[in-house]
């Protein structure tokens, strides 16, 4: 049977209040049975406080400020009636108004408890009345009481605010990795069934004149669509990873297959370009770079009209730099979509930069700058 918080914290706060009960109990037999039939034994009264005070306990979480004034009632109620060991109670609910935040209610306790311990102030060490060092002592008592209540609230609200900001740090990491994940989806998917798209009308216009090329279109359909379900694998592994169940089935994509990228884009014939020598990048650079170019490339086969497209990469000291033009003519694409908000969104995660838009000249751009 599964115990609910609320249960479990009934069923602690139960089992203190009859611990701290028997407690004063024990505590007064003792006192009982070590002075016999002495003045300083408590009354039959006495025992009335002791169980009120222990018993209000189970209230301490819903009303500590209330349970906290009892408690204090009964301390003093017993002391009168010569009941010493009627202050655990009172300790228990002090704690629990400071770890609650009702500080108010704790330092109004510890000054009506020392006032009525040393009542009158002024006959302090007189005759017959409490002496200094025994008020002074109380009163450092109280102060050294307080402090280390504070210290464990301090302490407490400290973990607290770890633990909330634990939880919040793992719920922006979870919310990005989907975004990370819906963004490889989304390119994965648009690369491919554009390619697929354009390859089946070949085929469906050359099955009867030209069989052959409509064959190799059809080649290309295949090859594009177990290409597209590798990827999607590989993508959809990083959830299958987070459950105990391996790696991805296959690495990510990155610079060094942008060849076979430019060469499976249907309808264009795209020219892949380097400037400066090419060096390993960071992981998530070497990914981003990859994407963008297959995103734009995705959009010029969709949108541009074009035959030819370019990609450049050039690798200065401290960044590499991504151009994918085309000689479209069209200005694609005809409005903001998920491909170009994902590209924008893959440079701005890394620290970097991407601009989109019409050429000068004719054609479409995508620059994309990565530090690296």
């Amino acid at each position: 049977m599964v115990i609910s918080s609320v249960s479990r914290r009934w069923v602690v706060d139960v089992v203190i209040a009859i611990a701290v009960t028997a407690v004063e109990l024990l505590g007064t037999y003792h006192a009982v049975w070590w002075h016999g039939h002495s003045r300083s034994n408590p009354s039959p009264f006495g025992y009335i406080p002791l169980v009120l005070g222990g018993l209000s306990l189970l209230g301490r979480r819903r009303f500590p400020a209330v349970v906290l004034a009892v408690t204090l009632a009964m301390a003093l109620w017993g002391a009168s009636l010569n009941a010493w060991s009627a202050w655990p109670p009172l300790l228990v609910a002090f704690f629990t108004a400071v770890l609650a935040h009702r500080r108010a209610a704790a330092v109004a306790s510890l000054v009506i408890g020392y006032l009525v311990s040393v009542w009158p102030p002024w006959l302090i060490a007189s005759r017959g009345h409490v002496s200094g060092t025994w008020a002074l002592g109380l009163l450092v008592w109280l102060i050294i009481l307080l402090s280390a209540a504070e210290l464990i609230r301090a302490q407490r609200q400290r973990a607290t605010e770890i633990a909330s900001r634990r939880e919040e740090e793992a719920k922006r990491q979870v919310s990005e990795q989907r975004m990370a994940i819906a963004r490889d989806l989304h390119d994965v998917v648009a690369h491919n069934i554009s390619v697929i798209n354009v390859q089946a009308n070949t085929a469906l216009h050359l099955m009867d004149r030209q069989p052959e090329r409509a064959r190799e279109a059809l080649t290309a359909i295949h090859e594009v669509s177990k290409q597209a379900l590798g990827e999607v694998r590989s993508v959809l592994g990083v959830l299958r990873g987070s459950g105990g169940e391996g790696p991805p089935l296959a690495p990510s994509p990155g610079l060094d297959r942008l060849a076979e990228l430019a060469a499976g884009t249907p309808g264009m014939s795209v020219r892949v370009i380097t400037d400066g020598a090419p060096r390993p990048v960071p992981t998530g650079v070497d990914l981003a770079a990859y994407r963008i170019v297959q995103e734009a490339l995705t959009n010029s086969v969709r949108h541009s009209g074009g035959r030819t497209a370019t990609v450049r990469l050039r690798y200065d000291k401290d960044a590499l730099t991504v151009l994918v033009d085309d000689d479209g003519t069209s200005a694609h694409p005809p409005r903001q979509g998920n491909g170009m908000t994902g590209m924008t969104e893959r440079a701005r995660s890394l620290g970097g930069t991407l601009e989109a838009g019409p050429r000068p000249g004719g054609g479409f751009r995508v620059l994309a700058r990565l530090p690296a």
